[in-house]
């Protein structure tokens, strides 16, 4: 959170590391971005980032975690996936809080609609990595092996990298805006992550 204070704090006074946004930019889309050209693969994997999508991914979890954890005749058995819908619910009213006070604007030649609060933090890459990062977390408790559990991790954090370096690459967010969102849903993820080691430490 003090990371996503900082990057918060720099986007809100223009700062010296937006300067980073034009070159990582550049380097992910090249010196310029026509939405009307991006290949169908990039632009599914941004795509990825659709409430529509990305939260049934998360849904779909939970109900499995509730079964599984209902089957052993756990009295709370629905904690956890509460704690991730928690996280999940969490944000779009932190996007919707942030946008409008940062006011950032579009890349290359994306123009924000007239009334659009702007660009930071990114609400598809932060719902991707709340969905796809919460899936993992709470499939993860029912892998008996660590590399299972390792791979899964490894497998939930490159589908988010792609999703974030998809959204810059057609032209819809700076890097930066993708950054914020990660540090912000790292935290939520995590508060979560440790409410559900807490319910599971008080069951022992």
């Amino acid at each position: 959170m003090a990371l996503f204070g900082l990057l918060t704090w720099q986007e809100a006074v223009r700062g010296r590391l937006l300067a980073l946004d034009g070159p990582v930019r550049s380097a992910i889309a090249g010196p310029s971005v026509r939405p009307a050209g991006r290949s169908f693969f990039v632009q599914f994997l941004a795509d990825l980032g659709n409430a529509p999508i990305a939260v049934p991914v998360l849904m779909t979890a939970m109900v499995y975690t509730m079964w599984r954890l209902r089957r052993t005749g756990l009295s709370r058995w629905w904690l956890p996936a509460l704690a991730y819908a928690l996280a999940m619910a969490a944000v779009p009213a932190l996007v919707s809080l942030f946008k409008p006070l940062i006011g950032r604007a579009g890349p290359g030649s994306l123009t924000l609609s007239p009334g659009y609060p702007g660009l930071y933090p990114s609400g598809h890459a932060a719902t991707a990595a709340v969905a796809y990062g919460g899936a993992a977390l709470l499939l993860a408790h029912f892998l008996v092996r660590a590399a299972a559990r390792r791979l899964l991790g490894a497998a939930a954090v490159l589908l988010n990298v792609a999703v974030g370096v998809c959204l810059v690459r057609c032209g819809y967010h700076w890097p930066l805006d993708v950054v914020g969102s990660w540090l912000l849903c790292g935290a939520l993820l995590a508060g979560a992550a440790l409410a559900v080691s807490c319910w599971s430490g008080n069951r022992g």
